[in-house]
This record gives structure tokens, sequence and C-alpha cells, in this order.
């Protein structure tokens, strides 16, 4: 399927910016009609060959530019309940990655060039958002040490304490990505994303964008999920469990009750940037900008600084020298 604009019958996409759809040719807003059917073959719009592979569910055709979204991987099963659409647009994206590696030492001289933050493309990433109920329970030995000298005796007093906690935390809408693709730790970090923004799922929002249907489902990612869990209400216990010299004997006793997982997809911002046949990839938070990865250092710029500098204190010392013959 593909969105067209009833004024011009161009492809109409979702505007960041705009918060609504918008015809990027006439640019009238709201003036979207869907055009159902095409397959995954070939473009609805050209007729082009479309190579989707096994889990994309939104492309941009190679050969016209139009966004095609596939019903095959939007329906069903395969239809998510929610999805938080993009916030920040194309323009303002390579603004931020521009301010924020601006001043990055020794990158290559091409990587914020216009042609190639041009390259960046926004895509929909499956995650399962996770609600479970929590019990944490821990016991252990605290001891609270206290020393001090009385004429020429030091003295110390060591006093152990029961220490127990029980607690119940409640998650809700912890996510996990369903997608091979996408490096786990980067999902991680580019969180978080603000839930309120959350709509209920309608295809528009893809057209513009490329997207995925989850690779693996909720079972699958269920472990991972609690996972997560766990190691965060453990940090939440840590912070309870304060002013002990020493913590010895813990038994930390969690149960972890998933009560559901909604499938959703979340705007993310890919850059691929290839330096010397290596791929450096970098992810953004859609909603947020928060950016994720690291880019590459051209040792050509590094030798050329150093030759420089040591050019410069060639020249200097050599001065010196003359001078001092003067003198």
């Amino acid at each position: 399927m593909i969105y067209k604009c009833r004024n011009c019958g161009a492809n109409a996409i979702y505007s960041p910016e705009k918060g609504t759809m918008y015809c990027p040719y006439c640019d009238s807003q709201d003036s979207e009609e869907l055009a159902p059917g095409g397959g995954m073959a070939v473009c609805m719009n050209c007729g082009g060959e479309l190579n989707p592979g096994d889990y994309m569910s939104a492309v941009k055709c190679e050969h016209c530019g139009t966004y095609v979204i596939f019903e095959e991987r939007t329906e069903g099963t395969y239809k998510p309940h929610v999805i938080l659409p993009f916030k920040l647009g194309k323009k303002e994206v390579q603004e931020k990655i521009r301010a924020r590696y601006a001043k990055a030492a020794f990158i290559p001289a091409d990587f914020l060039s216009d042609a190639k933050l041009s390259e960046i493309e926004g895509m929909y990433i499956p995650f399962f958002l996770y609600d479970f109920d929590c019990r944490y329970t821990i016991k252990a030995t605290g001891s609270k040490i206290r020393r001090w000298r009385s004429g020429s005796y030091e003295y110390t007093e060591t006093s152990l304490y029961q220490v127990e906690r029980d607690a119940t935390i409640d998650f809700e809408k912890l996510p996990v990505d369903a997608s091979i693709a996408m490096p786990d730790d980067a999902m991680d970090l580019i969180e978080p994303y603000d839930y309120k923004a959350l709509e209920e799922f309608q295809t528009k929002y893809m057209s513009g964008f490329f997207a995925e249907k989850y690779n693996m489902d909720a079972t699958e990612l269920s472990p991972r999920a609690k996972d997560k869990a766990k190691a965060d209400a453990k940090a939440i216990m840590n912070k309870t469990i304060t002013g002990y010299s020493t913590i010895t004997n813990r038994t930390d006793n969690v149960t972890m009750d998933e009560k559901k997982a909604d499938y959703a997809l979340l705007p993310v911002w890919c850059y691929s940037y290839q330096y010397k046949g290596k791929d450096y990839l970098f992810k953004m938070n859609g909603q947020t900008g928060k950016i994720v990865g690291k880019p590459p250092v051209s040792w050509e710029r590094v030798f050329g600084y150093g030759a420089t500098i040591f050019g410069c204190t060639s020249a200097i010392l050599t001065m010196i020298m003359l001078l001092a013959e003067v003198l």
C-alpha cells in the first residue's frame, strides 16, 4: 500500500515537524488517501522491483522514492498495538549530529558533509513493551564498625544487624527490541522514550520511513525482558541498604509475574558511515534526539596535524638559534 496526495497524486508522508500527513510536492496537509494492495514484489507507483527481505514492513522504492508499506506485515499477528510517531524531522536530526560531533578531534573530513548526512534514514523498530509484577526480598548481615582511641589504646566496636527487605515493584512498558539487525546495546542506550506519546497503531505514521516487523516474538524475548527488570529492581533495592560498613551473607530472591507484552513500533534515526572498509553505525532516538555511536579517527588528519606542529616547532627553534648567533 502507499499513501497518495489527492491533490497532486504524489506520495504523501508523515511529517514529524508538522505532526500530520504532508505532501512534499504541493505542500498540502491531510490530503492523503490510501491506495491498498500491491504486494511486496513491485512498487505500486512505478513498477520497480522491491527487495524487502524477511522482515521489512515498509521500504523506500529505490527507483522512484515512494514509501511502500506492506499490508501482509502490518496486519493480523503482525499488527502493532501501538506506535510512537517520529518527533524529530530529518533536518533537525542532521543539525543534532553536527552539533554532537563538530568538536570531535580528527574525524574524517566528509563525516559531517551534506552528502553523507543526507543518507540518514528514519526507521520504526519493533519492540515489545512488558508489564511485570516483581517481588524482591533480601536477607543479609550488615555490620557497623566504630573505632576510637582512649589514651594509648585503640578500640574497635563491631555491631551486627539482620538486614531484611521485602518489596513489590511494578514495571510498566519495559522495552525490548525485537529486531535481529539492531544491536541490543545500542537500543538499550537510546532509551528512554516518553510513552505518554504512544498512539494507537495507524499505517499512515509509517509513510515516509522504513519499518520492520518483529523478528522474534514476545515469548522468545521474555527472558531478556526479565533480566532487564531484575537488574533495575536490584538497583532500586540496593539504594535501600545504606549506612553499613559491610554487607555479608546476602541472599536475593526475585519472582517476576509477566502481566502482558504490547507490540510497538518505536522511532529510530539511523546513520551508517563507512570508513576504510568498516561500517560505523549511529542510532538516534527519534523522539528525544539521544545519540549512540562513536565516529572513526582519520589517521591522515592526526599525522597531518602532527606534521604541522612539528614544522612550526622546528621553525621556532631555528629562529631562536639564529637569534642566539646574532646576539
